[in-house]
């Protein structure tokens, strides 16, 4: 069975998509709206509770959460050296940049791209917006930190880390025909 991955163009399912892309998997691709105030498809519900994106169906179920995703892909397929192994010394780094830019970058974006999300009222819209936008600094400031003069978060391994920090800089795919693996829903 190919997997099935929930996506909407301009969110975080394009991570995963870009690593089933890596990893040569065939998978369809569920086109999902999930704009503000839309209601979501009962399908996307019945897999994730919160209705968001990215959702990856496979033979045993399905897993969301974009951060999960990519670990799983990743320890699924060790041949392609997207993550470290479980006892290399840079497995805990690959972690650690993977949950803080899913925790923490990520949810900065949300802020400030889904601040009704955040606040109950409009008139907060702006101080939410305000203060997303300086952590969305500080934040982009310790990843460059942390890159200084190197090529990729690990250093010079390439890795998921990357693909994930390319998704947070773009968050966009503009052709749902990104390659051949792609087969249509």
């Amino acid at each position: 069975m190919p997997y099935r991955l929930f996506y909407a163009d301009g969110s975080a399912a394009m991570g995963v998509r870009v690593i089933l892309e890596e990893v040569g998997e065939t998978y369809e691709l569920i086109e999902t709206e999930i704009g503000a105030g839309m209601p979501r498809a009962p399908e996307l519900l019945a897999v994730n509770p919160n209705g968001w994106v990215p959702v990856l169906l496979w033979e045993h179920g399905a897993i969301y959460e974009c951060g999960a995703i990519v670990t799983f892909l990743c320890d699924r397929y060790p041949e392609f050296r997207l993550a470290p192994a479980a006892n290399d010394t840079d497995r805990g780094v690959f972690l650690q940049w993977l949950f803080f830019f899913s925790s923490s970058l990520q949810t900065a974006y949300q802020m400030t791209y889904h601040t009704d999300r955040f606040c109950e009222s409009t008139a907060d819209h702006d101080s939410v917006q305000h203060r997303s936008g300086r952590r969305l600094h500080e934040l982009w400031q310790v990843v460059d930190n942390a890159i200084g003069n190197r090529e990729w978060m690990l250093g010079q391994k390439f890795s998921a880390a990357d693909i994930y920090l390319f998704m947070l800089t773009t968050c966009y795919c503009g052709s749902t025909e990104l390659s051949t693996n792609a087969v249509p829903s």
